[in-house]
């Protein structure tokens, strides 16, 4: 049965813990979801390290944790997070200040596939509501609004605990705060994955210094130092995650739109996207009568039909152009098939432009974007899963015996050039920095500018599937 994972940080909560914890036990959940309670104490000098052996004692499915000193409320929900085995997950904080009876409500966009996260807002329209002190609401609402300022989400309570997640995308998401900046962390990092975000009314009860509440005015200023700099950097995907799509993250938003500009005089009525990744490219291509994004890994269909949820002209397919079956592969469907950076990483190149000329209506045009000069193929290609690169006379060449005609092959992108030259040829290394990847992404208008006097780093070609 799917599992509620219920995290909890705690820090000297002994005069509220046991309620809490009841109330959590005793919430309604919907039918077939069973709860997980994970408790993180995070080195409590009161009572609270007895009130939890005697929780654990009455209720089984309490799991607690204790952390070997008191690191914050972020490094408990971090812990909390790793040691998690539920399919969505819920932050819960140890007062009574949010009403376990309203699970329900915060999971239902969940459950019901429309969302990957879910903010239970206190400032929402609701019937009812806690006069709540107005210092810290202006606090509230002057981070909530900065934080969409720059996240471009349009939230109405970004600080809020109750955050519920999918489990998969929670635990894929790299957490850094110890304190409070977790709530602002988790707030950009989740706008740069450009997840299903919805909003639901909660009730507020909330509770003075004097009761126990431990945020101040530093943790404001922390909070938007926390927006800026998790903004600045693109650090919201594992390494390991397969979303963080071939390495080139969403830094390089300028690049994915100079692609899709250079290719839509090509682009026709029925579109074909192959190695979709997490769909940087997708969102970005035209909607006409239909558009079908792919990708061969089950994480990235699932990712991409969360994305595309509702859309009627949208088709998530999972699909791999190098498949030597034929019977997975639409045949004479397209109008236009679009394969950015995926060419270079086939063990048969030739054989894969000859399945994509298979899916091509006669007349219809592959959009290709590939690396070009193969004198710099280096250890930084290796990392990023290229086996070759092209000259523009090789890649005619492979064109035409797959049966194509060569409409357009353009040198493009100079600066990925100089930057390859330089990191991976000069001085071999085997990755690129973040930053460098924003200097490339800023520089891209101009380098367009360039390409007719510079040697460009990929090949934009177009062929035609000729008429049979």
């Amino acid at each position: 049965m799917p599992i509620l994972s219920i995290l909890i940080p705690v820090y000297n909560e002994q005069a509220y813990l046991e309620r809490l914890v009841e109330r959590v036990v005793a919430a309604w959940l919907p039918e077939g979801l069973e709860k997980e309670i994970i408790i993180v104490n995070d080195a409590s000098t009161d009572r609270t390290p007895e009130v939890i052996r005697k929780l654990c004692g009455r209720y089984p499915v309490i799991r607690v944790f204790d952390q070997p000193a008191n690191q914050g409320k972020g490094a408990a929900i971090r812990r909390a997070i790793e040691e998690m085995t539920g399919d969505f997950a819920i932050i819960q904080d140890a007062d009574l200040e949010y009403d376990p009876n309203e699970y329900h409500i915060v999971l239902k966009p969940l459950l019901e596939g429309y969302a990957d996260v879910v903010y239970g807002s206190r400032f929402a329209s609701r019937e009812m509501r806690k006069v709540l002190f107005y210092h810290h609401k202006i606090g509230n609402c002057l981070l909530t609004f900065f934080s969409n300022l720059v996240t471009g989400l349009d939230l109405t309570d970004m600080e809020t605990c109750y955050k519920a997640f999918r489990g998969q995308v929670l635990k894929s998401i790299p957490l850094r705060s110890n304190r409070f900046g977790i709530e602002p962390e988790i707030t950009v990092k989740i706008a740069k994955r450009r997840l299903s975000v919805y909003e639901v009314p909660i009730s507020y009860h909330g509770r003075n210094y004097s009761e126990g509440k431990k945020i101040g005015w530093k943790d404001g200023i922390s909070a938007v130092w926390t927006i800026l700099k998790y903004w600045f950097l693109d650090d919201y995907a594992k390494e390991s995650d397969t979303l963080q799509v071939r390495n080139s993250p969403d830094s390089l938003r300028r690049y994915h739109h100079h692609i899709v500009r250079c290719s839509l005089p090509y682009l026709g009525n029925n579109i074909l996207e192959l190695e979709s990744h997490a769909g940087l490219i997708s969102c970005l291509l035209p909607q006409r009568e239909r558009l079908v994004v792919s990708d061969h890994r089950e994480e990235c269909v699932r990712f991409l039909e969360n994305q595309f949820d509702g859309n009627a002209v949208v088709r998530v397919l999972r699909l791999d152009p190098n498949s030597n079956s034929e019977e997975t592969l639409p045949n004479n469907e397209f109008d236009s098939v679009l394969y950015v950076h995926g060419l270079q990483k086939t063990e048969n190149d030739t054989a894969t432009l000859k399945q994509i000329y298979k899916m091509l209506r006669p007349g219809g045009n592959a959009v290709l974007v590939v690396p070009q000069h193969p004198l710099l193929f280096c250890e930084l290609d290796k990392t990023l899963g290229y086996k070759r690169r092209y000259t523009k006379r090789c890649l005619r060449q492979l064109c035409r015996e797959a049966g194509f005609r060569v409409v357009k092959c353009q040198s493009v992108h100079v600066a990925a050039y100089f930057s390859w030259l330089v990191n991976g040829v000069l001085f071999r290394r085997s990755k690129i920095g973040k930053v460098q990847l924003k200097i490339l992404n800023m520089l891209t208008p101009f380098s367009g500018l360039l390409t007719f006097l510079l040697p460009g780093g990929n090949l934009f070609v177009v062929a035609e599937k000729q008429e049979s």
